[in-house]
């Protein structure tokens, strides 16, 4: 997707970092990567933007275990795109893709989200997408 982001900003894409610390996922996320409870992971949130707006909020689970060996240089990615990271890597397994909708309190607005595991030699990184608004004025080829 971040590819696709790029070439629909006509290169004006960028990822601003949120926050990227240790942290204690929610119940649904540790019990989709199998974890033990109250284990800690990296938490990454971060923001796609496009000309500036953000078109996708994103929240990646790194668990300890996953950042062994070449994995470590997942634990502080700064502001490169995890996306581009993943698919580069060679034993890169993507599980199935979840998806829902999402409404917004108060003001009832709808945003779609997919989330799915990446198993990078067989270790697990969750990542969560929400779509913003401004993905809806773009093509679907685009994306």
């Amino acid at each position: 997707m971040t590819q696709r982001l790029v070439h629909a900003s006509n290169g004006q894409f960028s990822v601003r970092v949120v926050r990227n610390q240790w942290g204690i996922p929610s119940a649904s996320e540790a019990k989709i990567l199998k974890l033990k409870p109250r284990q800690r992971a990296i938490i990454r949130e971060v923001e796609l933007l496009c000309h500036g707006q953000v078109w996708v909020c994103a929240r990646s689970i790194i668990p300890h275990g996953t950042l062994t060996g070449r994995l470590r240089r997942f634990k502080n990615i700064g502001d490169k795109p995890l996306g581009a990271l993943l698919f580069k890597h060679p034993n890169m397994v993507r599980g199935p893709l979840q998806v829902t909708c999402l409404i917004q309190q108060p003001s009832l607005q709808q945003h779609w989200a997919r989330r799915s595991v990446f198993y990078l030699d067989g270790k697990g990184i969750l990542v969560t997408e929400v779509f913003m608004p401004p993905m809806a004025t773009i093509s679907p080829q685009d994306v």
